[in-house]
């Protein structure tokens, strides 16, 4: 999925090996993504701004399509959504997982059919419960004992919808502590081990009008390793077979949710997703095997692994500081566009594009422009000593997480998102304007 061709080079170059496949270097320093020169992109639409590979991303969903062929695969729509992605992951075939209402209307007004989606969340308001009822989404995740009446109200006595129910399964795995979401130490699920999850389910089974298809888990982000998902598997399937014994209930549907780890830079661990489906189907059939039990259809939620390697991030740099022994290299956006370092530290490898530089490597921090100490985009990496204001930088893997979680501060605005393939650009969202802000502001 990471392939990067080269002109004249048969073997892949290790360091644009996080890149997207249709990267491509000229001579003169520049890389081409889908055709197009990152330096044209910056100079046609300004910057920052994100660049999505179109055929990255549906090669992407085509891989996972490939090796889940008897699966639902579910774009896990929190990593980056647009009408454009929305529109992409329709043609693709894949359903989608959403947050809120606000996602939940853009897909749907985008054409995307209602009856693919999944809404998720671990405190839905009113209002995304009244528009997933309205709009005919196709299963709503329980998170919570108080959401039951709650939708059972809102469905009505005659009304029908197809739940499940999120599980907590005591499994921690994840990229950062804060990205744990499969132990029983944070706000998502209900846990197996003190009984919670089962005495939900027992209370969904009352309500007629509510449908429970299957159990749902998500143990958390950038994982790397197959052996949490396996450990997964073993334990829902026990849940299953306690719920089959106690209501002679069989679940036709299992979702192991998403948390897909993907490498950011050259040399990074990434999950095996051949390796992945194959373990996950052996260890189902033989956990349902074991417990006499039918095997559920699977269902997975990738996000970050879709849409994250088919983004770069464009910056030009505004300054250059030498402090003592450090050299900051500021740019023209930050953690506005970008908060994952400053939360999660995260590590990214910028590249000097557009320019040919004969300077020696040297180590510098990329930062932002925000007033923060914490506003660092690349921490100690290597760029040419000769790094200059005007110089224009480029992110790969910066599809995921970047603008879905871009705020307001400092009212610099968010990026653009521009869309490459086979040598063209297209503009999918605008640039965030002072006119944007203005209008918002009503106070005067």
């Amino acid at each position: 999925m990471t392939t990067v061709h080269e002109p004249g080079t048969a073997t892949p170059s290790a360091e644009l090996s996080v890149w997207p496949a249709s990267t491509a270097r000229s001579p003169h320093g520049d890389l081409a993504v889908g055709g197009v020169p990152l330096a044209d992109l910056a100079d046609r639409f300004g910057t920052p701004v994100y660049v999505l590979d179109e055929a990255e991303v549906r090669d992407r969903c085509r891989t996972y399509k490939d090796a889940f062929p008897e699966a639902d695969v579910l774009y896990a729509a929190k990593a980056f959504l647009c009408r454009a992605m929305a529109h992409w992951m329709d043609e693709e075939g894949l359903g989608l997982d959403v947050c809120s209402a606000g996602e939940l209307e853009l897909a749907v007004t985008t054409g995307f059919p209602p009856e693919r989606i999944v809404l998720h969340g671990n405190a839905r308001s009113p209002r995304d419960l009244d528009t997933a009822l309205r709009l005919g989404v196709g299963r709503i995740v329980i998170d919570s004992p108080s959401e039951i009446a709650r939708l059972a109200a809102a469905v009505g006595p005659d009304g029908h919808q197809k739940v499940m129910v999120r599980v907590v399964p005591g499994i921690s795995a994840g990229g950062h502590e804060k990205i744990h979401t499969g132990t029983d130490d944070q706000k998502f699920g209900l846990s197996i081990a003190d009984g919670y999850a089962q005495h939900t389910i027992a209370r969904i089974l009352d309500q007629p009008q509510l449908h429970l298809t299957g159990l749902h888990c998500h143990l958390g982000s950038q994982i790397t390793s197959v052996k949490p998902y396996l450990v997964a598997v073993r334990r829902m399937v026990g849940l299953m077979t306690r719920l089959h014994e106690q209501h002679g209930l069989v679940l036709p549907e299992l979702d192991l949710g998403g948390g897909h780890g993907i490498a950011y830079r050259p040399g990074e661990a990434a999950l095996d997703l051949t390796a992945l489906a194959r373990k996950v189907r052996a260890e189902l059939a033989d956990a349902c095997a074991g417990a006499g039990l039918p095997v559920p259809r699977l269902i997975i939620e990738p996000g970050r692994a879709i849409a994250g390697p088919a983004g770069v991030a464009l910056y030009h740099v505004l300054s250059v500081k030498h402090t003592g022994e450090n050299v900051f290299v500021a740019v023209d956006g930050g953690m506005s566009d970008n908060p994952r370092p400053a939360l999660y530290g995260v590590r990214y490898q910028p590249r000097l594009v557009g320019r040919h530089s004969t300077g020696a490597p040297a180590r510098v921090t990329v930062v932002g422009r925000h007033c923060e100490a914490g506003d660092v985009l690349a921490a100690d990496v290597e760029l040419p000593a000769d790094i200059r204001p005007g110089d224009l930088l480029a992110v790969p893997v910066a599809g995921a997480y970047h603008l879905s979680m871009a705020s307001a501060y400092n009212l610099v605005g968010c990026p653009p998102v521009v869309a490459v393939r086979d040598g063209l650009a297209r503009l999918l969202v605008r640039r965030e304007s002072l006119a944007d802000f203005r209008s918002r502001d009503v106070g005067l």
